[in-house]
């Protein structure tokens, strides 16, 4: 019986040892039922180019939507990261998104996609566990909304965007590009506390906005390299 035993614990340790993060990751990190809900209805509104995506063609509904790519879940299988960046993402994020309902998202990259002239939306603030947010190059457009001042918890914050002098025939979608019309970026990023890197290349901002953002990370010994400022043209 006791060399059974020994020989039950190390078959254990030795599979434990040979599938690492991914069995704990079944064990640990299977979906809530309304965590995947959510993100089958995202998926099903969005229109994106299936011949170029490598992640949402691959989202099976009879599997564990944490196993999914570009999604990671915590312990409790609520969902905290969303990367999906560069799935030619064309149409359907806007206010009635059920991205929105994942309000445990820490990480999130829609980075490098192809959305037609899209405000972002304003509900973003509901996403207030967010600490990394990668909007750059994604196609939206229009005003940044001031509901970003909300996600106080953000400490990575890319809007970079396409500017006049980027325009080319080569792109294959229209080129739109964010500014931060009525609202200035003291008021946008001042109660963003926890922020250490802004990137804003390409923006509509004014001078005066920006020499106050250089000054305000640079006491946060934030690197400049790291912050991108376009200035008014």
């Amino acid at each position: 019986m006791k060399i059974s035993f020994i020989h039950l614990s190390f078959i254990t340790v030795l599979v434990v040892l040979l599938t690492g993060s991914n069995y704990i990751t079944q064990i640990y990190g299977q979906c809530l039922g309304d965590q995947k809900a959510s993100l089958i209805k995202f998926k099903n509104n969005l229109t994106f180019d299936s011949s170029l995506s490598t992640k949402l063609v691959k989202w099976d509904q009879n599997a564990d939507c944490c196993l999914w790519p570009g999604v990671s879940c915590d312990e409790e299988g609520h969902v905290l990261v969303l990367e999906l960046d560069e799935e030619a993402i064309s149409h359907g994020i806007d206010n009635s998104s059920s991205l929105f309902n994942l309000q445990h998202l820490e990480k999130l990259n829609m980075a490098n996609n192809t959305l037609e002239s899209i405000q972002i939306p304003t509900e973003i603030y509901k996403l207030k566990n967010l600490t990394y947010l990668d909007l750059s190059f994604a196609g939206f457009d229009g005003e940044i909304p001031i509901e970003l001042s909300r996600l106080t918890h953000l400490v990575f914050l890319d809007l970079s965007s396409y500017n006049s002098d980027e325009l080319s025939d080569e792109l294959p979608f229209s080129h739109p590009f964010l500014e931060l019309g009525s609202t200035d970026l003291k008021t946008l990023v001042g109660n963003l506390a926890n922020l250490r890197e802004l990137y804003l290349d390409g923006v509509n901002i004014s001078s005066k906005g920006s020499e106050w953002c250089v000054e305000k990370y640079s006491r946060r010994k934030v690197n400049r390299e790291d912050l991108l400022l376009a200035q008014d043209r």
